[in-house]
Formats: C-alpha cells, structure tokens, sequence
C-alpha cells in the first residue's frame, strides 16, 4: 500500500479535481470525464500502478461517476426546461449499442490505445472548441434516420472508450443542427447516463492486472467514491453558472487546458 505522505496529498487533489470536474460539466455540458480521465490516469501513476490496463481503470471509474452526476445534472437542467426529452428518447438505443460496443472493445486492448484515442478526440475537441463557429450548421432540425442512428452510435462508441459522458461530442452536434446551446447543454447531460450505465454494468466484469487496491471489475473505488463527493455539491453550480452568464470565454480557457492535456497524453504514448 502507498504511504499515507503520498495518499493525502492525492486524496486532496482528487477532492479538488472533482470539483472543478463538477462545475465544468454543469456549465459546458462537456461531461466531468474529459477532466477526470487524465487526473486519473496520473494519480494512479503516481501511486505506482501504471500497469497495462491502467487506462481501463481511468475509463472505467470515470464513467461511473458520470451515472451519478448526469442524473443530477440532467434534473437540474430539467427543472429550468432545457431537456429535450425527445431527442434523448430516439438517440437513446443507439447511444447504449454504442457504448456497449465500445467497452467490448475498450476490455481487449491495450492502455496505449485508448491513452491515444483519447489525446486524439480530445485535442480535436479542443482545437472545435477554441475555433469552431457558432454559426456553424449541418441543418435546422436534428437528423432522421439513418443519420441519427449512425451519429448516436458514433457519440455513444468514443464517449465509452474514453470515460466521458457524451456531452464533449453531443453539444457542438446539436448545435451544429440548429439547436440553441442551453437546451444543447441540458440534454446532453442526459447523454451521460445512456452512455454511463450500460458502459459501467460491462466494466464490472472486465479482469484487471495489476489494478490499483479496492478496484473492483475495472471501477477503483476509492476514486470514484472521493470524486463523486465533490462532484454532487458542485454540478448545480455549474448548471447555474451556465443559465446566468455567457460560457464563451471560458469555453475557450477550457480548450486550451483540453488541448495541452491531449497533447501530454500523447506525448506519453509516444515516449
């Protein structure tokens, strides 16, 4: 086991890292995942456990708190009407085939590869968010058949093997057909437990080598249950933050701390 000179420095920063986690899924719709993803991965490096698998271990505890902060981001949004309860009942089954496709093969490979799928979604996340157009658009309406299935699908596969809620790819869809970003943002977060539950359930029975103490399947939860404390008590700021000012500075600081973590994540593949 660690020494408690190494744990309580972790234990703190994991506290603080939930918290900003929280607030930047509440207010960007982004998901906690993108931020949590990294954190993970190197605090268990820290610790000592950088084994083969360690990044299904990120993934995996990842999206176990996203089950938990969606629901209460998706309320919260609900209760201010930006939910659009259609959208998430007809992406739905696709959003859960794809994330569970995506575990299927998140359990078979190694760590490096989803270290690089994730420096590589991640950046080009980055790179839209800080350049990307507003007045950008596909269409007016969101799509029918067979294009809703196949982007659902697509959402629900990368969210998965990355960790993260679905918000980081849902949002700049949407937007992309016509639908205006608050209501993007609520019904996003509502992405987070179609991708989450199925993700998580299939994590549960994944073997890890090697997996940091107290891990069970795939889920570390220490980790999960310290970043999930946190994340409760500041996702409604950020959901309130959100309908209270305009998030597009901030959504260009944040592409700038996304861009620089991808980019680290891929430098360690690399190297």
């Amino acid at each position: 086991m660690p020494e408690m000179s190494t744990l309580i420095p972790l234990l703190l920063a994991l506290i603080v890292i939930g918290g900003f986690a929280g607030v930047v899924g509440g207010l960007l719709g982004v998901g906690g995942g993108i931020v949590l993803v990294p954190a993970f991965f190197y605090a268990f490096h820290v610790l000592g456990y950088g084994g083969d698998q360690v990044m299904q271990v990120c993934v995996a505890t990842s999206l176990a708190t996203i089950v938990v902060t969606s629901i209460r981001s998706t309320s919260s949004h609900n209760r201010k009407g930006a939910v659009d309860w259609a959208v998430l009942r007809t992406w739905g089954p696709w959003l859960v085939g794809g994330a569970a496709v995506g575990v299927f093969i998140a359990a078979r490979v190694p760590s490096t590869v989803l270290q690089a799928v994730f420096g590589i979604l991640a950046g080009l996340a980055g790179l839209w968010m800080a350049f990307g157009r507003d007045s950008a658009r596909l269409g007016d309406a969101m799509p029918g058949e067979p294009v809703r299935g196949l982007l659902a699908t697509a959402t629900g596969f990368f969210s998965a093997l990355m960790g993260i809620g679905g918000g980081t790819f849902g949002v700049p869809l949407m937007t992309l057909f016509g639908v205006p970003i608050h209501r993007a943002v609520g019904t996003a977060s509502g992405f987070g437990v179609l991708i989450a539950v199925p993700a998580v359930l299939g994590f549960l029975f994944v073997k890890i080598a090697e997996a940091p103490p107290w891990t069970l399947g795939a889920i570390n939860l220490p980790a999960f249950l310290v970043v999930i404390g946190t994340t409760l008590l500041t996702t409604p700021l950020g959901v309130r933050l959100a309908h209270a000012m305009n998030p597009k500075p901030l959504k260009r600081a944040f592409a700038v701390f996304l861009t620089l973590v991808a980019l680290n994540m891929l430098r360690k593949v690399i190297w």
